[in-house]
């Protein structure tokens, strides 16, 4: 099977200056994988080349049948259609209820049937247990309210992909694990590739996967026997 994400000797720039040296890496279709690292070790980075906000300084990289180094401004659009980004802060436009952030997404991209639309607002919300919150705003939500709205969003566009950036970062455990079983059941009921930052071991020693780490300027597959420093939790 052909890999969805490839980096081949690819050296990922953060701004200015290379953070990560000769990447390799091959996620399949249907993967779940972790990057982590101390805060600085180029995690989000990898992300951002992966969608093509960062230029691939060096080597090769191709994500979702693109090549990234030097992807054409046009394709990039299409290439982040393949996509769902899930961020930290979650990103919602504060002035629209979780309907009509919803809706902005599906028409921007290219949407314009509105029965098709409500059909599909109505499919994610239900995925993502918020069918009920759909007239609230942003802020009468609580963090992981807002994140559950964030994952919708990102699945709007039955994406190949989801790029999860420090997804329960701003979350307590209990709301950071319901997030988490949430990406899970995308991973194995609708077969979406999820790719996770990371910075906090609990997540990924208690719901497994593929753990990629950063470090020393390097970004290596982590040995099934290795044991992870734990330094670099918090």
């Amino acid at each position: 099977m052909e890999p969805l994400i490839s980096f081949k000797g690819a050296d990922i720039r953060g701004g200015d200056n290379v953070v990560v040296y000769g990447l390799d890496m091959d996620v399949a279709k249907g993967d779940f994988v972790y990057i982590v690292g101390k805060v600085g070790t180029g995690k989000t980075s990898i992300i951002r080349t992966i969608n093509a906000e960062n230029p691939l300084a060096k080597g090769h990289g191709e994500a979702c049948g693109f090549t990234l180094e030097g992807i054409k401004g046009r394709d990039i659009p299409r290439l982040r259609r393949k996509m769902g980004v899930v961020f930290q802060d979650f990103q919602l436009l504060m002035d629209r209820s979780v309907w009509d952030n919803l809706e902005f997404v599906l028409r921007s991209t290219g949407w314009k049937d509105g029965h098709e639309i409500d059909k599909r607002i109505d499919d994610v919300l239900e995925a993502v247990g918020m069918t009920t919150k759909a007239h609230k705003m942003p802020h009468q939500l609580s963090g992981g309210e807002q994140q559950r709205v964030a994952i919708a969003r990102a699945v709007l566009n039955s994406p190949e992909v989801i790029l999860a950036d420090e997804p329960t970062g701003n979350l307590d455990s209990e709301t950071a694990d319901g997030i988490m079983q949430l990406l899970i059941k995308l991973n194995r009921e609708d077969g979406v590739t999820i790719v996770i930052v990371t910075h906090n071991r609990n997540i990924f020693d208690k719901y497994p996967g593929r753990v990629f780490i950063c470090r020393d300027e390097k970004c290596l597959e982590r040995r099934e026997d290795e044991v992870i420093d734990i330094g670099f939790t918090i």
